[in-house]
């Protein structure tokens, strides 16, 4: 047992378990000291002797009081769930040390934070980036196919560096791709991505050799091993900086964008679902950010009673 009798003897006991025993980062602990420093704040407004109570006289109402508190001061929903998260954990310490019973922070709910829509580049972004990886050479015809096959199937990197070659039918434009979870799917790819893996076949065709460590892989390295993420995301962000296209993103930026381009050409949301390999349709629904204008001309082309579609029959 801590035996802790205030709440900064106790707040030291919680930074030394963090420090010495999880083995917590210095930035990871002044984040700490600075949430449960705001917390220590309000229990001492919130209390007329002028003292923030140790763990033990904490209660749920306090805890409760200071996340309004933090919603009171325009914190943003980010901000409150980090400092209530803070003030749960430390709570919990106490709990496992069997200074407190129950963690009156356990029940509170936590804010809803909105995910960050994920960045993706503009089709004129993509056009250029695949365009400027004109040359012939091995590296550049297998850099092209790459990024070509993660944007025409909206592959996840994990699974275009795991496939082999059998797992590409180029006469039939179909990939087949083992996803989360083991789950198969088939994926269509159009001619420019068909093109391009034809072009690196061809010149990879003498780094699989016997002595290659993974000559089935359909991408290797220069080696003649199979790709990794790794690999793939230096690929990116040097045929990025080639296209003078100045933005910091991930190779998985090229399945959100196949994702954002295909439902704000019209696609179905569920054959984008199909398409990406997502479980569920609200994993899909984050790329329904499409612009105001790009929804309006899918509602004008589609919708029977859309007005704008029945002034122009009658024009």
């Amino acid at each position: 047992m801590s035996g802790a009798s205030t709440f900064e003897e106790s707040v030291r006991t919680f930074l030394a378990y963090l420090r010495d025993q999880r083995r917590a980062s210095p930035r990871t602990l002044r984040a700490y000291v600075g949430d449960l420093g705001q917390f220590e704040t309000f229990l001492v407004e919130e209390h007329c002797d002028g003292e923030a109570p140790p763990p033990s006289g904490i209660d749920t109402l306090a805890v409760r009081g200071f996340v309004a508190s933090l919603s009171r001061k325009g914190l943003g929903k980010s901000s409150i769930a980090r400092k209530l998260s803070a003030v749960r954990s430390f709570l919990r310490f106490f709990v496992r040390d069997g200074h407190i019973e129950v963690n009156p922070a356990e029940g509170i709910p936590t804010p809803r934070v909105p995910k960050p829509l994920p960045r993706t580049l503009t089709v004129d972004e993509v056009f250029n980036l695949l365009e400027r990886i004109a040359g012939d050479d091995p590296a550049s015809l297998r850099d092209r196919a790459i990024l070509e096959l993660l944007y025409a199937a909206g592959l996840r990197v994990s699974e275009l560096v795991s496939l082999d070659l059998h797992d590409v039918d180029l006469t039939s434009q179909i990939v087949r791709v083992l996803g989360k979870g083991g789950k198969e799917r088939m994926v269509p790819f159009g001619d420019k991505a068909e093109g391009s893996i034809r072009a690196w076949l061809d010149a990879s065709t003498g780094r699989r050799s016997a002595k290659s460590s993974d000559p089935d892989a359909l991408f290797l390295n220069l080696r003649g091993g199979r790709l990794t993420d790794r690999s793939v995301r230096r690929i990116l962000n040097r045929r990025m900086d080639e296209a003078a296209i100045f933005a910091k993103i991930s190779p998985h930026a090229l399945r959100h964008s196949f994702a954002t381009h295909m439902l704000g050409a019209g696609a179905d949301l569920r054959a984008i679902q199909e398409l990406l390999g997502h479980a569920s349709l609200s994993t899909t629904q984050v790329y329904t950010h499409v612009t105001t204008d790009a929804l309006m001309r899918i509602y004008d082309k589609a919708h029977p009673r859309s007005q704008r579609r029945s002034a122009r029959g009658n024009e």
